[in-house]
């Protein structure tokens, strides 16, 4: 992420954060002061005149004034004065008007205290985070405990305003209420709740699951001692399992891996046999020191205890993102986690750079910077070619040679005119961390590489490769690549399935396939939805190019679907209503079709 980018976005989320959080209860407390002095002033009023016309026996009506003007109904509730302690009774019962507008200024002046205080609390914590590793995780576990206890406060005071708001803002100003309102505002207040206790509750499953197939010791003796021997030199304990794979990256983990059904535990260590294929040892040397470096460095360990408590943490900021009242809560997480996320970005940078000079010491500055030049043309490369097969229009069938396209235009691609451009924009993938750019990573070693030289990097043979000492390497590099591109065609059939405006039988076909015709029971007859458009029987079918938005409409007369078409009447668009009385339980799956058919519609169409 650019400088700019996260300043912006902290920011904007800054604002909408303070907008959620002062927003109602500022609201709140200008109606309940604007209601009270409007209170104090009819009051004295109606002593006033009371007095005048005699209702009220006072030999001394000026002083009775005094009285009341020291003693306003707006603070009688709180007025401890015995003079005050016959209209504090009268006024102040539980649930009295009085009484409601008092706690309500009260509740919603500590509301106002509350945000600010979440506020600086996630100042604080932000700023801890930025201290060290360590400091990360005590501010990530304070912070969800700390904030989520602040969201529940927050979604509970602040719903309750709103439904009180909900009666006395008609109530004051057009002396009536409105019941569907105040039900309305209830229920909105109670799934707010909802939604805030199964988020604490809720224990999202954590993905650690990755495609590869474990290589023991006996599979690979010789890469397993080399592994052992940099752990050795590097002083710490080697992985336990290596796991190889065809993914375009390497990586290190202790917090376990499920593969191919199974969980591994401890440390693991994740290799790409197409990456080692390209690298000779010294530089394959290169990039298993800089993984082991982060088992070194504690880098994995911190990950490990870091990773499921972000999850849960992200599960819980995307629920109350999820709309509705909850949606008042979501800015001041998500600003903490966007500082929070800076911070590890910046340690994450800096274990880079440390794992790096690690490397370097261990094999040579040279072989780091060569093995990071090569990984990077590779995956880009890899990239640019699956994305040029994804867009093609055509159905993908057979076997795709996907590793074959690669290897075999890698050199050509290395000799482009764009290699070294997209060089310096490039970045070592990675599952877990963010990598900084190449130049920075040169400079850190302290070997720089000509970018005239970087294609001749990578169209070097390698002298001996680490991918050759894996026994079973062609055949699990053949089973992976097999399932990789069966996955990868089935997903671009899909693609084709949306975006087909099928020409012929064969676009047809695959359109149907994921998009078939599916019919709804109505009270008469009955309607289906299809790739063309929705056609109700007995009607004309009503296309999808014809639509502009739909609208759906529930009646204790029957539901209906309103659609606004694109053609214009005399005052808008026109319209047209689809009767669907007898839905019933239908709905969901009706509603869901058409929100499915219609985004398909929109994407054939290039609208989306």
């Amino acid at each position: 992420m650019r400088g700019s980018s996260i300043g912006s976005d902290l920011a904007k989320v800054l604002l909408y954060a303070v907008l959620a959080l002062f927003t109602i209860p500022a609201l709140t407390y200008g109606f309940v002061r604007h209601v009270q002095s409007v209170q104090d002033r009819d009051y004295l009023r109606t002593v006033e005149d009371r007095l005048l016309a005699g209702k009220l026996s006072s030999d001394e009506p000026q002083q009775v004034l005094e009285g009341f003007r020291r003693h306003p109904l707006s603070s009688i509730c709180d007025d401890g004065h015995p003079e005050a302690r016959t209209l504090r009774q009268a006024a102040c019962a539980t649930w009295a008007p009085v009484w409601q507008f008092d706690l309500a200024r009260k509740a919603s002046l500590w509301t106002l205290v509350l945000g600010a205080a979440i506020l600086a609390g996630v100042g604080a914590l932000g700023a801890l985070a930025f201290l060290s590793r360590s400091a990360q995780l005590w501010s990530l576990v304070a912070g969800w405990r700390l904030l989520m206890l602040g969201s529940a406060a927050e979604v509970a005071l602040q719903g309750a305003m709103c439904l009180w708001l909900s009666y006395w803002v008609t109530a004051f100003f057009f002396h009536k209420y409105f019941v569907k309102l105040v039900l309305l505002a209830a229920v909105f207040v109670l799934l707010g709740i909802g939604m805030v206790v199964m988020g604490i509750f809720r224990r999202p499953r954590l993905d650690n699951e990755v495609v590869g197939e474990p290589v023991g010791q006996a599979d690979a003796p010789r890469l397993w001692r080399r592994v052992q021997e940099i752990a050795r030199r590097m002083k710490t304990a080697p992985p336990d399992h290596i796991v190889a794979g065809i993914d375009a990256n390497f990586f290190v983990t202790e917090a376990g891996l499920r593969v191919g059904g199974k969980e591994l535990k401890g440390r693991c260590l994740y290799v790409s046999i197409p990456l080692l294929k390209v690298l000779d040892r010294s530089q394959a040397d290169a990039v298993l020191g800089h993984e082991l470096a982060h088992f070194r460095g504690g880098d994995t360990r911190a990950s490990a205890q870091l990773g499921p408590r972000l999850v849960q943490f992200d599960h819980y900021v995307d629920a109350m993102a999820g709309g509705g009242l909850t949606r008042l809560v979501w800015p001041f997480m998500q600003l903490y986690r966007l500082i929070l996320q800076v911070a590890l970005s910046r340690d994450s940078r800096e274990r880079e750079f440390k794992a790096d000079r690690t490397a370097a010491r261990l094999v040579s500055p040279q072989a780091v910077v060569e093995a990071l030049v090569k990984v990077m043309a590779y995956s880009h490369y890899r990239g640019v070619i699956e994305s040029s097969l994804f867009d093609s229009r055509k159905k993908l069938q057979g076997r795709l040679g996907l590793a074959e396209s690669v290897a075999g235009g890698l050199h050509r691609y290395a000799s482009s005119d764009d290699f070294v451009d997209d060089m310096h924009a490039a970045h070592v993938p990675h599952p877990f961390d963010s990598h900084p750019p190449l130049v920075q990573r040169m400079q850190n070693v302290g070997f720089h590489l000509d970018p005239d030289a970087y294609g001749k990097t990578v169209s070097a043979p390698p002298h001996g490769s680490w991918a050759d000492d894996i026994a079973s390497g062609d055949a699990i590099e053949q089973r992976l690549w097999s399932a990789y591109e069966a996955a990868f065609a089935q997903q671009h059939e899909l693609s084709l399935a949306y975006r087909y405006w099928p020409r012929n039988e064969d676009e047809l076909a695959v359109v149907l396939k994921y998009f078939p015709p599916v019919t709804f029971a109505l009270k008469k007859g009955g309607i289906e939805v299809n790739h063309r458009g929705i056609a109700p029987d007995g009607e004309p079918e009503l296309p999808w190019d014809d639509v502009k938005d739909l609208q759906y409409q529930e009646s204790s007369f029957g539901d209906s679907l309103t659609v606004t078409l694109n053609d214009k009447g005399m005052v808008g668009h026109k319209t047209r209503k689809l009767g669907l009385s007898g839905l019933g339980k239908q709905k969901d799956a009706f509603n869901a079709a058409v929100a499915q058919y219609w985004h398909r519609h929109q994407v054939s169409r290039g609208r989306d």
